[in-house]
């Protein structure tokens, strides 16, 4: 009889994720005759463990914006889920163990570049992204080992270019890079962002460009992005003000030769010094503002006690009775438990810049609404100084309020803004934003099963879900302190040039042009464009030759959002799958028991293929609950192929 089989395709962090996963239950899960038989084939042209993002082979400046005792691959006591825990080391325990040397042999990979930063490392370093890919290596690896002798992995270097069910039993057909076909039991498409084709509007401007003899850079991996063409000197314009933006910021600029020296006109401030080869950008979006900084201190009030206002208790109850308009049902919720964090750390943290005692605070604010006349007077009454109070609107959207004479006046506004925020982020007096940060963790976790389970209503989906998301990642995800603080030199030295919120671009007279709200009179014009972000998902405009041959035959189906009176909202170009499991749901509504898929490609979003220890993260608990699923499918389909 065959040894039972699974694919996993994508080897990257969310693929050796899944694979400890089940590592963990497999002896659990899958025994036969007192062994465990299991062959798994990791499927991955990048080096399986880091994959495509995280892989060695990009520049030496890249950095993560984690810093190194928020990294982890693996489970620990805070995790819930019904898999074992398996604890191992974080990042910064990884590279503590290398450094006593209690993982000998396991630092030979590291070139010079990289045991000298390993020997730099604290647990605050934002490490480079070639030691998170010698990191996630290691974690492959680790994982491999640990597997009963019985269990069998192999990893293939090259793509699945296509998925079809075996017609002679239940087993699927994994077609490989160069003509190889695998015959296993289950599949999992772990494959990450996908790469795709431009939407309407992209292909619309890259025509207009090319016809205008312009250079337009559209969505996609900056590490991936020919920037040859981007000549010395010349004006660029850029749309997006993310972390795309900060890694080609990176590239064009140190990358090119330039560096950062002290500069003394302030404490932590840098100065610009030119390599001769730098072009100069200016850089807007819908939003304009930088993701505000990494927090570079810890909570002073202890960790709040999370979710207290946003469980399981009110999003369970919502969940069965569906039909939930986001915004006004659980939008003060939301605010509310992310306040909670903001103020149950200025309470605790900070008790001298509060006039009420912690009892009473906590007392009154949990029997306070969300913007009641009750909540209002709690926090005027409590919190004197208005910089002590959580400004969502200033949060989200920071310079939607700034206006400027000219764009030179523009730039320093924009400037003191992000050195501000700069400074609530790193000055321990301002860890009310690091409390705001945890809770946001854990409300993310409470809006994913509405997100996914059908309990939204399709215009709140469309509407919410989006602003949601983007407000998340504005304050949660943005740059390490230390670019934040290159920008703001690059930007004194007149090579960064922010045309603030409201941005538009059209093509016109030959050029591209642009403006901002903040100053809609005067016009930016360059011949070259980049558009620095991710490309939108789009299964239906996907490069992924498996995905798009899955999507033809009506194997997959994208996640369409439809109204209640039948019309189409919005397609979200990610694939349908059961949000329980992540089993694939094909175009009749059937769900694929043979097929999983995990990652940002899906409905089901969880934040991060790795995430911070001690936090009961919703990845972890998701790649249980999958790798469970998976295991669990293997039995049935053995017993189904021997009585076909």
């Amino acid at each position: 009889m065959d040894r039972p089989a699974i694919a996993i395709v994508g080897a990257g962090p969310r693929g050796a994720g899944l694979l400890e996963r089940v590592a963990a239950s497999v002896v659990e899960l899958l025994p036969q005759a007192g062994a465990t038989a299991l062959d798994v084939h990791l499927i991955d042209p990048f080096p399986a463990g880091a994959g495509r993002i995280w892989r060695h082979d990009q520049s030496p400046l890249l950095a993560m914006n984690s810093m190194a005792a928020d990294v982890t691959m693996f489970t620990d006591a805070s995790v819930r889920c019904e898999g074992p825990i398996v604890p191992g080391p974080s990042l910064w325990d990884w590279a503590q163990d290398l450094r006593s040397g209690r993982l000998a042999g396991a630092d030979e990979d590291l070139s010079p570049e990289l045991a000298a930063e390993l020997r730099a490392l604290t647990a605050a370093t934002f490490p480079t992204r070639r030691l998170q890919s010698a990191y996630l290596a290691w974690v492959l690896r680790h994982v491999i080992a640990g597997l009963p002798p019985e269990v069998r992995v192999q990893i293939h270097e090259c793509r699945a270019v296509g998925l079809a069910d075996d017609p002679s039993d239940a087993r699927q057909l994994v077609h490989l890079e160069g003509g190889a076909t695998l015959r296993v039991d289950a599949v999992v498409l772990a494959s990450g962002h996908l790469d795709a084709t431009p939407t309407e509007a992209e292909r619309d401007l890259a025509e207009r460009a090319a016809a205008a003899g312009l250079r337009y850079l559209p969505p996609e991996q900056t590490t991936d992005s020919d920037l040859s063409g981007i000549e010395p000197g010349e004006p660029v314009i850029v749309r997006g003000t993310g972390l795309a933006f900060v890694d080609l910021v990176v590239l064009l600029y140190e990358g090119r030769g330039g560096r950062y020296e002290p500069d003394p006109t302030g404490p932590g401030a840098l100065r610009y010094v030119p390599s001769g080869r730098e072009p100069v950008l200016h850089v807007g979006s819908p939003r304009g503002a930088l993701y505000h900084a990494k927090t570079e201190y810890e909570l002073r009030g202890g960790r709040p006690r999370l979710p207290r206002f946003l469980g399981r208790s009110v999003v369970d109850p919502l969940v069965a009775r569906g039909g939930v308009d986001l915004r006004t049902e659980v939008g003060p919720l939301m605010a509310k438990e992310i306040a909670w964090g903001w103020y149950h750390e200025l309470v605790h943290g900070h008790p001298d810049r509060v006039h009420v005692e912690p009892d009473a605070f906590d007392s009154r604010y949990a029997a306070a609404d969300w913007g009641s006349p009750a909540m209002t007077a709690l926090i005027a009454e409590a919190v004197p100084n208005p910089r002590d109070r959580i400004d969502f609107a200033a949060l989200d959207r920071p310079l939607d309020r700034v206006r400027a004479g000219s764009l030179d006046e523009l730039q320093h506004r924009v400037r003191d803004v992000i050195a501000d925020d700069l400074h609530q982020h790193v000055d321990p007096a301002h860890t009310p934003h690091l409390g705001a940060f945890v809770a946001m963790l854990s409300v993310y976790a409470q809006i994913t099963p509405l997100a996914v389970s059908g309990a939204l209503t399709a215009r709140s989906q469309d509407r919410d879900l989006g602003r949601w998301q983007s407000f998340f990642n504005a304050v949660a995800s943005g740059p390490p302190g230390f670019r934040v603080r290159q920008l703001l030199a690059l930007s004194r030295a007149g090579y960064v040039r922010f045309l603030g919120a409201g941005m538009t671009v059209e093509v016109g007279d030959g050029r591209f042009r642009a403006r901002g709200a903040a100053v809609p009179g005067e016009v930016v014009t360059a011949r070259a464009m980049i558009d620095a972000r991710l490309p939108d998902p789009s299964v239906s405009r996907t490069t992924d030759p498996l995905l798009a041959g899955l999507l033809r035959d009506g194997a997959v189906v994208e996640d369409v959002l439809v109204d209640d009176d039948g019309t189409v909202l919005r397609n979200t170009g990610t694939i349908r799958v059961r949000p329980d499991d992540g089993a694939v749901v094909d175009a009749r509504g059937q769900v694929n028991p043979r097929r999983f898929a995990i990652g940002p490609h899906t409905n089901v979003r969880v934040a991060g293929a790795f995430t911070r220890p001690g936090t009961n993260a919703q990845s972890l608990r998701y790649n249980d609950a999958v790798a469970r699923a998976v295991l669990r499918s293997l039995p049935d389909i053995a017993r189904a192929r021997s009585a076909a």
